[in-house]
């Protein structure tokens, strides 16, 4: 089931199947955040921005506006 990574549940897994580059930044793209790899929500912030992610080997702090723009699918 395709969905996006500000659906995920803390601690819930998926694979990145879908970005659209245009709306992303750059520097995510650089560090890892690209179709095929895993994705992983470490935590949401207390007014559930940002979001806290594993991709790639790297603990990142997105948006949920940019997370909502990754389509995944839940492992």
């Amino acid at each position: 089931m395709e969905t996006s990574i500000a659906s995920l549940r803390v601690g819930e897994r998926g694979i990145i199947e879908d970005i659209s580059f245009d709306d992303i930044p750059l520097s995510l793209l650089e560090m890892g955040c690209l179709p095929g790899e895993s994705v992983e929500l470490l935590q949401r912030a207390p007014l559930h921005d940002p979001l806290y992610i594993r991709v790639n080997g790297s603990h990142l702090a997105i948006r949920t506006e940019t997370a909502a723009q990754i389509l995944i699918t839940k492992e």
